[in-house]
């Protein structure tokens, strides 16, 4: 028997829950798991730093993670169990992801959804579609060594992955209610019931 490898606990939590953060002080997380420990700081200072970025680098590119802001407007990793939810409540377009968006971010929007291809953008309006689930995002290094992210609609990722939404937006987000509150999140994390309590 070989020596386990340092994401497959996290894949097994993943599995397990259907969601995980990237990190967090209280709920079950990445870097949580990689250090045994409840960080409160940056985990780039961590001694497990570049252990931490290669199993991070390594999830990201994993055919059953999906990393996206769902929780808390955190990094969160959705299993691919789950992914047919997300795609449904994402690409609903309801009130809480259309009401108030920037002009920027709406513009960024209309440039997303046009389609060919990974839009490369940085700033407030990537965060703000990410928040709304408006797109998803993956970070990637530019040529120029700077941290930028490549934006994708929805429709363009489910037809890369060959994932389809399941068709009630009202079950799609009871699913997430329930794998959020079984990693033992508050369901105001979740951004379509913080637009509503805000």
């Amino acid at each position: 028997m070989g020596l386990m490898k340092p994401a497959e606990p996290i894949l097994a939590a993943l599995a397990r829950h259907g969601l995980l953060l990237k990190q967090d002080k209280t709920l079950p997380s990445v870097v949580g798991i990689l250090t045994g420990e409840s960080l409160h700081s940056s985990w780039w200072s961590h001694p497990k730093a570049h252990l931490i970025f290669a199993v991070l680098a390594e999830l990201a590119d994993h055919p059953d993670v999906l990393v996206t802001k769902l929780l808390y407007r955190k990094a969160t990793l959705v299993h691919r169990s789950l992914w047919p939810a997300l795609l449904a409540a994402a690409g609903a377009r309801e009130p809480w992801q259309l009401r108030g968006l920037p002009g920027p971010a709406q513009s960024l929007l209309e440039l997303v959804d046009a389609g060919g291809g990974p839009i490369r953008a940085s700033g407030a309006a990537v965060k703000e579609l990410e928040a709304r689930l408006l797109a998803t995002a993956h970070e990637f290094h530019s040529e120029a060594g700077r941290h930028e992210m490549a934006l994708e609609s929805w429709q363009a990722w489910s037809a890369r992955t060959g994932c389809a939404a399941i068709k009630s937006v009202p079950q799609a987000k009871e699913v997430i209610e329930q794998a959020a509150t079984t990693l033992g999140a508050s369901l105001k994390g979740l951004p379509w019931r913080a637009a509503s309590a805000a």
